[in-house]
Order: C-alpha cells, then structure tokens, then sequence
C-alpha cells in the first residue's frame, strides 16, 4: 500500500493538537471542561462494559493467567512495579483546587461526598477493566488494553475513539494546572521588574506558554511509540502528588490548628506516615522506571 503523508499518524496528531486540544487549552478558566470532561467518563465506562461483554463472549477462556511471580523476591518486585501505574491512574489531587473554585457549591461537605464517589468510581472502572482485560489475554495482554484486540473490532473501534477523545477533555484541566504555576512565576518577575503587568503581557505569556506546552507533549506521543514507558515514570513522580505534598500539608496544619492533643498527635503521625510512605514509592518505582529504560536502550 503507498505511503501518503496526510495519512499518517503522525500528521492527524498534529492536526488534532492544532485544531481541538490548542483552542480548548488556551483558555484562563477550566468552567466549560465541566461539559466536555462528561465524555471521559463515558468512554472509561463504555470501556469497561465492552472488556467485560468481550470476556464472556469468548468461545474458550483457554490463556495462561497464572502470575509470572507468585513468591520470592521476584513477587515482591513485580508488585512493586505495578505502584506507578496506579499512581498515575488516581492521580488526580493537584486538580482539586482547580476544580473546587470552579465549583458552585463549595461547602466542603459537597467538596468530600464528590471526591469520594469519584474515586470510588474510578476503583471500580480500573478493577474491573483490569482483572477482566487480564482474564481475557492472560500474559498476553498489552499495558494498553486497546491494543490487545483486533483493529477491525468495531465495538474496540469506538473504544479507540471515545478513549481519544476523553484524553482531548482531561488534557486541557492538566495543562492548565502546569501553565498556572509558570505564568505566575513569570507574571511575579514582571511585577517586581516593571511594578505593573497589563492583560496583553499576561495573554501573551499564557498563549506562549500553551503552544509551547502541547509541542513538547506532541514530540513525546510522536517519538514514543509505548504508552506503558511514560506511565512508569510518570507514576512514581506521582507519588509526590498523591502522598508526600498532602502529608506535608497535614503536619504543617497540625501545627497551627487548634484541635484536641490526641487528635492533634494521630493526624501528625499519619501525615509523617504518608511523608515516608511516598519517599519510598517515589525513590523504588522511579529507580526501577529508569534501570528498565537504560536496558532497553
């Protein structure tokens, strides 16, 4: 079959990064993800349903599903290994801010009820797609469960195309968060330079920063053909997110809050928990990240 160059991959990411994550990147606000961000949560669900539905209408469930390591040294490493990826799975606490000033109610009671069912539902989503994605193909089965089925699959043809167009809704709020903590920076400089920044200077830093952002991204997923490599690194990383910041933020409030001393005492201890728990995660799963992609290079 020829080659065309308007029909390669590498061509429609470009355009799909031009046309629809820029415009929708750019803006200040995250208010109008609160609609596009409901299409992530169908196809994550659509997803689910079609593994499970796919499992039992296989013919035979005749695949190797026994662990590669069931005891030893070896069992603990492979479980070990798998903390980046669930990391980076329910890494989602540095858009708490964002999402809460966005919010209409913001008692904090609304705020815990939304942030428990949230991560109930994505306990439930990631179990089943996993456990039954890994009944399906046993060992077999590729880090991106869409590519472990045939590519004429229609029902996994619009899991392809839902699962890519929940990536355009989650990109922007991500984006948006890494751009803050830039242009802040850079609006804080210009302050202290010049005394007064004007809206002009702070869209052209915002623009820049965006275009510059979703390039970089955009030679990553052009030159890095396996989605697992990034998540393994990215997902200790996570763990700064996910355990050392917020227990951070726990102690130093402990110090300052005027609570009961045995209250004041447990939530101290649990946030210095957190603390060394994350440490480890970070420094084990970033290391173990790093030595697999030096030996595959």
């Amino acid at each position: 079959m020829p080659y065309h160059w308007y029909t390669d991959q590498r061509f429609a990411l470009f355009i799909m990064c031009l046309v629809i994550i820029l415009p929708l990147s750019i803006p200040k606000e995250i208010g109008i993800q609160k609609y596009t961000s409901v299409l992530g949560t169908l196809a994550a669900t659509y997803l689910c349903v079609a593994v499970i539905v796919k499992y039992y209408l296989m013919e035979s469930h005749a695949v190797i599903i026994t662990p590669e390591h069931t005891e030893g040294v070896g069992s603990w490493a492979s479980m070990f290994s798998v903390v980046p990826t669930i990391c980076f799975g329910f890494q989602c606490h540095e858009a708490c801010i964002a999402i809460y000033s966005s919010m209409e109610n913001q008692k904090i009671s609304h705020w815990v009820g939304i942030s428990v069912v949230s991560m109930f539902f994505c306990l439930l989503i990631y179990t089943l797609t996993g456990v039954y994605g890994f009944m399906t193909f046993g060992r077999d089965v590729a880090s991106d469960i869409l590519m472990s089925y045939p590519g004429n699959d229609v029902v996994m043809i619009i899991s392809r195309l839902l699962f890519g167009i929940s990536i355009i809704t989650i990109y922007p709020i991500i984006l948006l968060l890494g751009r803050s903590v830039l242009l802040n920076q850079m609006l804080r400089l210009r302050r202290r330079s010049h005394g007064i920044v004007s809206s002009s200077f702070e869209s052209r830093c915002r623009v820049a920063l965006t275009v510059v952002w979703i390039t970089i991204t955009l030679f990553i997923a052009m030159f890095v053909p396996d989605m697992g490599e990034v998540i393994s690194v990215i997902g200790g990383i996570s763990a700064f997110f996910i355990f050392i910041f917020p227990g951070l933020c726990l102690v130093f409030i402990m110090q300052g809050d005027q609570v009961s001393c045995r209250f004041n005492g447990v939530l101290t201890v649990w946030g210095i928990i957190t603390i060394v728990v994350g440490t480890f995660i970070f420094g084990q799963s970033t290391t173990i990240a790093i030595m697999d992609l030096i030996d595959k290079f």
